[in-house]
């Protein structure tokens, strides 16, 4: 399957958004589980939230295989 990211034409209709195709589940969990990194960084009072994000960026896509060990 292919992440397509937000498109700003977001609709709330049927099971699939017509902006970006994918299903309101997916983008609800995905909602979801920004909204506990944004809880988290908020905690910890990171004044950096560029490189944070990045961070985050960069765990997810060393985790994933797309960096070499």
């Amino acid at each position: 399957m292919i992440f397509k990211p937000c498109n700003g034409e977001c609709t709330e209709e049927g099971t699939h958004c017509d902006g970006c195709g994918r299903s309101h589940e997916e983008i609800a969990e995905m909602k979801e589980l920004v909204g506990g990194l944004v809880a988290f960084a908020e905690k910890m009072e990171y004044e950096n939230i560029e490189d944070f994000a990045n961070g985050v960026a960069g765990s997810i896509g060393y985790m994933m295989g797309l960096y070499e060990h």
